[in-house]
């Protein structure tokens, strides 16, 4: 009787945990749309290039305000798309 069982419960068991695994693919390959540039944006080559200059010099920085990009940069930002 437990080899029956067994042999049922066996094949049952592999067969859902197949379906819970195939099921969790799609999810994980979700990659969001890329925001289109704003002028709210952070201006990371402007901070990389500041914290680059600084940490050669042994400085630390601490940005109150992090730089935003202009208006011009976005524009260009927005030409390259």
């Amino acid at each position: 009787m437990s080899a029956s069982l067994l042999r049922i419960a066996l094949p049952a068991l592999a067969a859902i945990g197949l379906a819970a695994c195939s099921g969790m693919q799609a999810k994980s390959s979700y990659v969001p749309e890329p925001k289109p540039p704003s002028v709210m944006d952070e201006d990371e080559a402007y901070i990389a290039h500041v914290e680059r200059i600084a940490r050669q010099r042994g400085i630390e920085v601490r940005w109150v305000n992090l730089p935003r990009k202009s208006s011009a940069q976005v524009a260009r930002e927005i030409e390259q798309r």
